[in-house]
Order: structure tokens, then sequence, then C-alpha cells
């Protein structure tokens, strides 16, 4: 159970979803240096709060050695006698005392607070950056990673990222330098107490680098066994109605045991390690300070090692542990953000989806001479043309039909002429004449062309991956206004072919034409804004049944909302929603049923309007009864649009224009409902066998 899921299982310690990728908390960045230097790069936009910063840490590092140093004095001077010869010096010096804290306070008070400013701003500026460019990514880059991995960049990643600014760096900077001065210290007090302090240094380095390095492995498999635990719980309450069907409930018990008890071993085992640093090395540090006296008061008798100088190579003997182990600590905690932000510039690293076009999609009213005329930015039409700049690639020209029907170019005044895009270059794909099928306008450095839906694939082979093709030399014709339908068995790659008339991904062999252009010199956006698309699952997003039908085209008014929600037959059961069309809708739609989601589905594409649609299985998970409510509405949603449709229920495609059955990624029949049952070949069978 624990495979099924792996994609959406949450991540270590809950915080969003993970999977093997969000493991990582103490892995090591492959490539530190340019890691660094480009984190850095999100704090370092401006130059003077990072300048503050490094002031503060200095002033903190250095208020806070002073003030150990004075201590001693003010103790040393009221022990000795005869330096204070009134209260009022003793008080001047505690007077003193405190402004050095206080100044060491408010150095550390300003970093704290400027670095948190700097880790957000350079934190929410990476998630920005990370989200944007994924949305430049091509599908087949998703297909590739599971959905939990990618999600964890914004969340396990990230946050690892900002936790290691905010704190971790200035702690590390800070526990670095204090350790530093600490020792520059004991050496200018006592080189020869200091040989003492070098070997109990050497012990509590050691004590860090073994135990630390157990904790951070177990810690490590602790992360691991967290997430297992999580993708369980996560994948048992969503199957629950599975498990409780098969009465599994044992099973499920015994398998969260396990795993639980996985991650207690592992958790206490890496616990262990940790809080016996501290312990070891503090027992350490306190032989190491009881030897330092003992050498300490034999150097003050026989070399007459001052009192002062004595007590205050002690206190820091004391205190040089400290930072030590703030190292320790935040060096994890930096390798572990510094791997998370290594995988978050690997994703961001990842080419873009490549687009080469240069024809765009246009909204176009009729001017009096019945001309076509751009319409106002925003303005809802029912007409578009594709603009096409003057190009290289292929030109507008006149063209008639010869004895065997096909396209020749032919001069101006020619009666019976089409306008055709000619396409010279012979190792160009769509090589030739293609008729333009409506209105075209000659324009100053452009032409606009009607766009009437026609569509057509010729030759086209694909495959999703290197030796396992999914096409084989696939040609579908489809005119304006026609309804052209797949069927076949699963995976013969009917989907595949409306995906590739989206350009989700790109073709290996062949060519697509849409409206005589070339789909790749058409803009990725413009292409799939012209095309509509009612998907077998449909995904819907958190906010109101209304918002979630306005997503089809943005500026939708209610009134259009509700428009193509009666033309999809969807308007009778949102009226009857607690609160109708602001009904919340969570979860993807878990509050509908899958035949509502589905009708949410449908009138979302209905108010998007566009001249091309695609239908999915659009009706697969509506029962006999509501397909054939809606069935009138889908019928008005069609009229005058290119249609492609995929269907397992026959029933729903009698009526196309043509019937292309594919089985092996091959078309193996093609023709109306009529000519295929005459042929009594694979569509006969799948038809009877449906009716049977």
């Amino acid at each position: 159970m624990a495979q099924q899921n792996q994609h959406n299982m949450p991540g270590p310690g809950g915080r969003g979803p993970g999977g093997p990728g969000a493991r990582g908390g103490f892995q090591k960045p492959k490539n530190l240096g340019k890691t660094v230097a480009r984190l850095m790069g999100y704090l370092a936009q401006k130059k003077w709060p990072l300048l503050i910063v490094l002031v503060c840490l200095l002033g903190s590092v250095l208020t806070n050695i002073a003030g150990s140093s004075y201590i001693n004095l003010v103790i040393i001077n009221n022990i000795a006698g005869g330096v204070y010869t009134s209260p009022a010096g003793l008080l001047s010096d505690v007077l003193k005392l405190i402004a050095i804290y206080a100044v060491g306070w408010v150095c550390t008070y300003a970093q704290s607070g400027i670095m948190v400013q700097l880790a957000q701003r350079g934190t929410n500026r990476l998630r920005k950056e990370l989200f944007d460019h994924m949305q430049t990514l091509p599908l087949s880059y998703f297909d590739k990673h599971p959905h939990g991995e990618l999600m964890s960049r914004f969340t396990n990643d990230a946050d690892n990222v900002q936790l290691a600014l905010e704190q971790s760096v200035v702690s590390l900077f800070s526990s670095v330098l204090m350790f530093v001065g600490i020792v520059v210290v004991m050496l200018t007090v006592s080189p020869l107490l200091f040989l003492v302090s070098v070997f109990t240094l050497g012990a509590t380095f050691l004590v860090f680098k073994v135990f630390g390095g157990r904790s951070r492995r177990y810690y490590q498999k602790q992360q691991a066994d967290l997430g297992a635990v999580n993708g369980n719980i996560q994948e048992t309450i969503e199957g629950l109605k599975v498990v409780k069907a098969f009465t599994h409930e044992e099973a499920a018990k015994d398998l969260f045991a396990g795993l639980n008890e996985s991650y207690r071993a592992s958790a206490t085992a890496a616990n262990f390690y940790s809080t016996a640093i501290m312990p070891i090395a503090m027992n350490i540090m306190n032989v190491g300070y009881a030897l330092t006296a003992a050498f300490g008061g034999v150097l003050s008798i026989v070399m007459g090692l001052p009192l002062g100088s004595f007590t205050l190579y002690l206190n820091y003997c004391r205190q040089v542990g400290q930072p030590m182990n703030q190292i320790s600590q935040q060096l994890t905690t930096i390798l572990s953000a510094l791997a998370g932000a290594e995988r978050i510039f690997e994703c961001m690293d990842e080419k873009s989806e490549v687009d080469e076009g240069f024809v765009t999609l246009v909204p176009v009213v009729r001017d009096e001479q019945g001309r076509m005329v751009p319409a106002a930015e925003g303005a809802h039409v029912h007409e578009w043309a594709w603009k096409v700049p003057d190009n290289n690639r292929f030109v507008l020209a006149l063209a008639v039909k010869d004895e065997n029907d096909q396209l020749v170019e032919c001069p101006e005044g020619t009666e019976g002429a089409l306008w055709a895009w000619k396409y010279p270059n012979e190792g160009d794909p769509a090589y030739g004449l293609h008729r333009i099928r409506g209105d075209v306008q000659r324009e100053e450095g452009y032409v606009l062309a009607q766009l009437t839906g026609a569509v057509r694939l010729s030759h086209v082979d694909f495959s999703y991956v290197p030796d396992k093709q999914i096409l084989h030399d696939v040609t579908v014709f489809a005119n304006p206004g026609q309804k052209i339908a797949f069927v076949g068995s699963t995976g013969a790659g009917k989907t595949t072919i409306t995906n590739l008339v989206n350009r989700f991904y790109e073709i290996q062999d062949g060519v697509i034409t849409y409206g005589g252009i070339d789909v790749k010199a058409i803009k990725k956006d413009d292409l799939r804004r012209s095309l509509g698309a009612v998907l077998q699952d449909t995904h819907l997003f958190t906010g109101t049944v209304m918002d979630n039908i306005r997503y089809g085209r943005l500026e939708a008014s209610d009134e259009d909302c509700i428009e193509a929600a009666r033309i999809a037959g969807a308007d009778s059961f949102i009226r009857r929603l607690p609160q109708g069309y602001q009904t919340m809708v969570t979860g993807d739609g878990a509050n509908l049923s899958q035949g509502q989601r589905q009708l949410l589905g449908i009138a979302r594409a209905a108010v998007a309007d566009p001249p091309v649609m695609i239908l999915d299985e659009a009706t697969s998970s509506i029962d006999t009864r509501t397909e054939r409510i809606i069935q009138k509405g889908m019928d008005a949603l069609m009229e005058g649009r290119t249609v492609f449709v995929i269907a397992h229920r026959l029933s729903t495609v009698r009526n196309s224009n043509a019937i292309m059955v594919l089985e092996g990624g091959r078309i193996i029949e093609r023709g109306d409902h009529d000519d295929l049952m005459a042929q009594k070949g694979k569509y006969y069978t799948l038809y009877t066998g449906m009716l049977g």
C-alpha cells in the first residue's frame, strides 16, 4: 500500500508533500560553492542591510567577549581592594558593564530583525521564481517527476532554506567569531595554559564529530521513516472505504504498527546520540577545566602568573565549548538547507517549454463592409482570426483543385481560386499547399485568416519515450463544424492524439495544421486558447462553483457562467446546492459526485466558447438519464464547432461525421456509423458487444 501513493506522500515532519526526494534533510549539497553563491543572491539584492548585519554581528561578539573580561576585572579589583575607594567606583564599573551588554543586546536584536526580513523576502522571491518557472515547463517534465516530490520544493526545501537564512547563518558566523575571539584571548592571556586546552578542545571536537555523525545518520533514517508513516496514514484514510470493504482493518493496523515501530527505533537512536553530545562534551570540558586550574596554580607559584589573568583564562576555558557545540548544530542545518536549495535550483534550471511560434490569435468583429476588425480588449466575441505576420516559412497563395482533387498554385483572377498557405521548403513537413477554409484579409505586414476550426494530422508518428512508439502514421482530417470521434480499446492512443493537437507534446514525424498553419508556427498560448477541453478527470479548484465555471474564461460575467451551466445541464443541480452558485468547492470537489464534477467541467468549456472542442470521455461518469438530459445542450455547445470526441460509450458517437477506430496506435477503420457497421470489423464488434 505504501507504494501506491508515493506521489502524494506527506514529507518529513508532516509539513507538506514529499516522497523520497524530500527526505534528504541531512544530505550534503553536490556543489557547495555554486549553491551558496546563488542563494546569497536572494539575500544580497540590497547591500546595506547585509552590511548592517555584519557590523551588528561583530558588535555582538565583541561585547560578549568584552563583557566577560570586564566582569573579571571588576571582581579582581573588588577582591584586591584598594582600587575602589568608595561605592561610587564600583557603581561606575557596573554601569559600564551594563552599557556593554546593552550594546550587545541592541546588536543582537538588530541583526535578528534584519535577517528575518531578508530571509522572508529572499525565500518569497525564490518560491515565486520557482512557481513561475514551473508554469513554463513542458508536461513531459511532470510526467517524469512525482508530483509530491516537486511539491516538496515549495514546502520542505524552501522552509529549510528560510530557517537557515533566518537563524542558522547568523548563528554559525557568530559562533565561529566567538570561538576565534575566545581562542585569541586565551592565547594572549597565557600561551602555556592554552597547551592544556588544546587537548581538551581536540577531544571535544572528536566527540562532536563521532556522535554528531551518527546522530545525523539516524536523523536521516528518522525522516525517511516519518515520511513512510505519514504516507501510510494518508493512504489509509483516503482508502478507508476499500479497507473496510475488504475487511483489511487488522492488516492495516499491523502495517502501521511496523512502520511506527521503525520510526520509534530510529528516532530513539537519533535523539540518544544528539542528547549525549553535550553531557560528554561538558564532562570533557570539566576535566579540562580542572587540569587547567591545577596547571594554572602551578604556573602562579612557579612563574608568578597574575591572579587576574588566571581567573580570566579559567572563565574563557569554560565558555569555549559552547560555540563549538553551536557550530556543530548549525552546520548540519545549513548543509540541509543548501541541499534543499540545490534541489530547488535543479528544477529552476530545467529548460522551459520551447515556443518558436509567431502566429497569434485575435478576436474580431465585422465592420459595415463585412471586413474583420480586431475587437476591443476584453470584449467577448464569437469570431476569431489568425494574425499571420509576413514570414519566410510560408506565404499566402491562390490555388485551384486539379483533376486529382489536389491543390495547385494559380495566378490571381483564376476562376474558382482558393486561398492557401504555401510552404516552399521541401524539407518542411508541411511542404506544399494547405487550403484556408474561411475569409482572408491582406493587411500591411500581416494577414488575417478567419479561424474556422479546420484541423489536420498528416502521417503523424509519436512516442512519449524513445523506442516505444505510440502513434504510427496517423492521418486525420477535420473540416469546420465536423464531429470526429476516436474509439478503441484502452491504450490505443485516443487521448494522445488530442494532446498533440494542443501541443502538450511534440511529434516525431509528420505535421499537424490548424487552418492550414503548422501548429508549430502558432504561439502555444494562442493555440490552446482556441481549444476547449472537457477531460475524463475533471479537476476543480478551491473556490465557489461560479469560480470553477469562470475558470474557462476569467472575464466571463455571472450571467455567462449561468448560461454555460444551463447548456451543460448543470444549472438544476447547482441551484439545489446549499449556497447555489456560491457553494464552496474544496478537496477537488469532494462534496460533489463524479457526474456533477464532470457537468461543471462541461460548463467550464461552454463558457470558454472556443472554436474547437475536445471531449475526452466527457460523459463517462454521467448516468444514461443525465446523459440524455445534457445531450441537447452538448449539441448546442458543438454547433458550428470542430469537435474531437473520445468515447468508450459508443452511443455518444453515432452522429459523428467520421469515426476513427484505433488499435495499437494505428487507425484501422474510418467512416461514419453506418459505414463502419456495414464493414462488420472492429467497430461492429465493439458496438454489438456493448449492446449485448
